[in-house]
C-alpha cells in the first residue's frame, strides 16, 4: 500500500462532513454542527501537516529533484482510445504546498466562526457550507489531471455561491452571489474550450503527461496559427482566462468586491486565502507547458497581473468599507503573483518568478486571513463596515490592534515580516525580465502601504467616536486564530521556500536583492509615513487631497466605473441589439412556426372531422363516389 494512500481522507473527510451536516443539523443544536466541522477540519489540518512534513522532509533525500507522486486513481470516463478521465490525488511540491494553506486557514476560519457566527439564524448551514467548500478546494489542489480539476472547479463556484449569499433574505447578498457565479460562468467557459482544445491535440488530460519534458504538445509547437499565435498560445490563454475569473484579476475582477456581502469569515477563507489564489495555482500547475509552448501566454498573464495589481491598489486608496479595501488589496496581491508567474517564463531568472509567485501566495495566506478575520473582529465589535465611523478602537480592542497592525506591516512589505521576503523575490524576478512592470510594482508597493495605514490609522487612532455602546475585544475562539495566522504572517517568510516549491522541482540559491530590497522598504515606508501624515490625526487634509485630484479620484472611489460600463455593455448593447433580435426571432419565427403549423392541424382536422361522423350511408356515399372516380379516371383519362 502506498506510504501516502490517507492522503484519500484528506477530501473525504469535509465531503463527509458536509453530508452529516447537512442531512441531519436540524436535528440538533446548532453549536454541535460547529463542532462536528471544525473537528473535521482538525483532522484534515493534521493530515494536511503530516503529509508536507513526510514529503519535504522525511521521505525526500536532500539535494534531489521532488517527484510528483499519483498516490491515488481510478478510470472514471473512457472518451476515445487515448482519452480518459480520471479520478485521482497527485501529490508535489505546489499541491502539498497548498494542503497546508487550505486546511490551516480553514481551520482557523472554522474556529472563529464559533463565536463571529454564533446565534445566527442557519449556523448548521454555515458549517455545511463550509465544509463542501473545503472539500471543493482540496479536490482542486489534489487533482491527477485538469478535468478533474475542472469538475472541483465548478463545485468552488456553486460552494462560493451559496456562501456569499448565505444571506438569502438580504437583496444586496443575493445580487451579490448572482454576480460572482455569472462573472466567473463566463470566465469558465473559456477556461474549458482551453481544455477541449488542449486535450484534442495532446490526447490527454493528465497534469503528469502534459508538463513532461517530452509532452505531446511539444509535436503541436509549430502548428497552425490565428492572429499570429499558436493554436497551443490560444488554448493556453483560454485556459489563463478561466483563472483569471476566478482570481478576480481586471477585467473580470468585478465580483470580488461585492462577495463581501458574505459573512465575514467567508470572505477571510474565500476570497483572501484559497478560492481567488485557484487561478494562480492553475497557471503554475501547466507553467512548464506555458514555458515549453505558450511563452506568449505568459506575457498576458505578466501583463494582465501587472495591470490588476495597479488598478486594484489605485481603488483601495479611496474606498471606506474595510471589508472593500481588503477586497481590492486581494486583487491586487494575487496580480503580484500572476505577475511574477508571467516574468518567470519570459526572461525569468532561472524559474525565480515561479517560486517567488507560490512563495507570496503561501504568505498572502497567513496575512491577509488574519486581516479579514480582524475586520471581523472591528465589525463584530462596532457593527458597522465604514471605516469613517471607526477610531481610537486601539484601547478597547488591543488583541486586534496588535495582530492587524502586523497583518498591515507584512502586506507592506516591512521587513523581517513574510511579506517582505515574498514581494522582494517578485520584484527582483520582474527587474530581470521587464523593467516597465518591475516599476509598475515599485509604484504599487508605496500604495499598498499606504492603503492600508489609511485603514490602520482610521480605524485604532484618528478621531474619538463616540460609540453606542462601548467596543470590547472578541472572545478567545475568535482572538486565537488571529495570534495563530499573525505567528504565521512573522514566520512564514523564514521558510526555505527555494528549496521546497521550484520550477523544476530542484532546489537553487536565493539571497535578497538588496539594490531592489531596500528601494522597495522605503517606498513602503514613505507610503506609511503619507498616511500617518494624514489619517494619525482627524484632519482635513485628506478631503483637500481628494478635492484636488478631481475626476481621478471620483473615478476611482467609483471603481474607474466598471460595474456601469458591464451594464452599459449588457443591457444597451447586447440585450438591446443582441438579446431583444433573439427574442424576437425566437418569438414570432420560431414560436410563430410551430404556431402556425399547429393552427393548420387544428383547421384541416376541423374542415375533414365530417368524415368521420360515424354515419354508414356517409361512408358509402363516400366509397361509391371514390370508386366511380377511379373509374373514370382509368378509362377515359388514362
Amino acid at each position: 500500500m502506498n506510504a501516502y494512500s490517507y492522503t484519500l481522507l484528506i477530501p473525504l473527510i469535509p465531503l463527509f462532513v458536509f453530508l452529516l451536516i447537512g442531512l441531519t443539523g436540524h436535528k440538533y443544536k446548532p453549536s454541535i454542527s460547529g463542532l462536528i466541522g471544525t473537528a473535521g477540519l482538525l483532522v484534515v489540518t493534521v493530515l494536511s501537516y503530516m503529509t508536507a512534513i513526510s514529503y519535504f522532509w522525511t521521505d525526500h533525500i536532500a539535494g534531489t529533484a521532488y517527484t510528483s507522486l499519483k498516490v491515488f486513481e481510478i478510470d472514471w470516463l473512457h472518451l476515445t482510445e487515448f482519452l480518459t478521465i480520471n479520478l485521482g490525488i497527485l501529490l508535489d511540491p505546489i499541491s502539498v504546498m497548498m494542503l497546508v494553506v487550505i486546511s490551516t486557514v480553514s481551520f482557523m476560519v472554522h474556529i472563529y466562526s464559533l463565536g463571529y457566527m454564533k446565534g445566527e439564524k442557519g449556523f448548521a448551514r454555515f458549517y455545511a457550507f463550509l465544509s463542501l467548500f473545503s472539500f471543493s478546494m482540496l479536490g482542486l489542489v489534489l487533482a491527477t489531471n485538469i478535468f478533474q480539476m475542472y469538475i472541483f472547479w465548478e463545485l468552488v463556484g456553486v460552494s462560493s455561491y451559496l456562501l456569499i449569499g448565505f444571506y438569502y433574505t438580504k437583496p444586496s447578498a443575493v445580487s451579490a452571489s448572482k454576480k460572482a457565479f455569472i462573472v466567473t460562468r463566463f470566465a469558465d467557459l473559456g477556461f474549458l474550450i482551453g481544455i477541449l482544445m488542449l486535450s484534442f491535440m495532446t490526447n490527454t488530460f493528465d497534469f503528469q503527461t502534459l508538463v513532461s519534458s517530452d509532452s505531446p504538445a511539444l509535436s503541436h509547437m509549430g502548428g497552425a496559427t490565428f492572429l499570429g499565435l499558436s493554436t497551443l498560445t490560444w488554448a493556453l490563454t483560454l485556459v489563463f482566462i478561466g483563472g483569471a475569473g476566478k482570481s478576480a484579476m481586471f477585467p473580470l475582477h468585478i465580483w470580488l468586491p461585492d462577495a463581501m456581502e458574505g459573512p465575514t469569515p467567508v470572505s477571510a477563507l474565500i476570497h483572501a486565502a484559497t478560492m481567488v489564489v485557484a487561478g494562480v495555482y492553475l497557471v503554475a500547475r501547466l507553467f512548464p507547458l506555458y514555458s515549453m509552448v505558450a511563452p506568449d501566454a505568459l506575457v498576458i498573464v505578466a501583463w494582465v497581473g501587472g495591470i490588476s495589481s495597479l488598478f486594484a491598489a489605485i481603488i483601495a486608496c479611496t474606498q471606506y468599507d474595510i471589508k472593500r479595501v481588503l477586497a481590492y488589496s486581494t486583487m491586487s496581491q494575487i496580480g503580484y503573483m500572476m505577475l511574477a508567474l508571467g516574468v518567470s517564463g519570459y526572461g525569468g531568472h532561472d524559474g525565480l518568478g515561479f517560486m517567488a509567485s507560490n512563495w507570496h501566495l503561501f504568505t498572502h495566506a497567513m496575512f491577509k486571513a488574519l486581516l479579514f478575520l480582524g475586520a471581523g473582529a472591528i465589525i463584530h465589535s462596532v457593527h458597522s463596515n465604514d471605516m469613517r465611523e471607526m477610531g481610537n478602537l486601539r484601547k478597547y480592542l488591543p488583541i486586534t490592534h496588535l495582530t492587524f497592525l502586523i497583518g498591515c506591516l507584512t502586506i507592506a512589505g516591512i521587513p523581517p515580516l513574510s511579506g517582505f521576503f515574498s514581494k522582494d523575490e517578485i520584484l527582483a524576478a520582474a527587474l530581470h525580465a521587464n523593467p516597465a512592470l518591475f516599476a509598475i510594482e515599485y509604484l504599487v508597493a508605496g500604495i499598498t502601504a499606504f492603503y492600508m495605514f489609511r485603514l490602520y490609522f482610521n480605524v485604532f487612532w484618528g478621531k474619538s467616536t463616540h460609540y453606542h455602546h462601548t467596543p470590547h475585544e472578541s472572545p478567545l475562539v475568535m482572538t486565537i486564530p488571529l495570534m495563530v495566522l499573525a505567528f504565521g504572517a512573522v514566520f512564514s517568510g523564514f521558510l526555505p521556500f527555494n528549496e521546497l516549491v521550484t520550477s523544476d522541482g530542484l532546489p537553487f540559491e536565493a539571497h535578497i536583492n538588496y539594490s531592489v530590497a531596500i528601494p522597495s522598504v522605503l517606498i513602503a515606508a514613505f507610503g506609511i509615513l503619507v498616511a500617518y501624515m494624514m489619517y494619525r490625526k482627524e484632519s482635513l487634509v485628506p478631503e483637500k487631497i481628494a478635492t484636488s485630484l478631481g475626476a481621478f479620484y471620483r473615478g476611482a472611489y467609483h471603481k474607474f466605473y466598471m460595474d456601469e460600463l458591464y451594464l452599459f455593455v449588457t443591457h444597451k448593447i447586447i440585450f438591446r441589439y443582441i438579446s431583444q433580435p433573439v427574442a424576437w426571432f425566437d418569438r414570432n419565427i420560431v414560436d410563430g412556426t410551430m404556431n402556425l403549423i399547429g393552427y393548420s392541424i387544428e383547421k384541416a382536422s376541423y374542415m375533414i372531422k365530417g368524415f368521420q361522423s360515424g354515419r354508414v350511408q356517409q361512408y358509402g356515399y363516400v366509397f361509391v363516389t371514390g370508386a366511380v372516380a377511379l373509374v373514370i379516371i382509368f378509362v377515359f383519362i388514362w
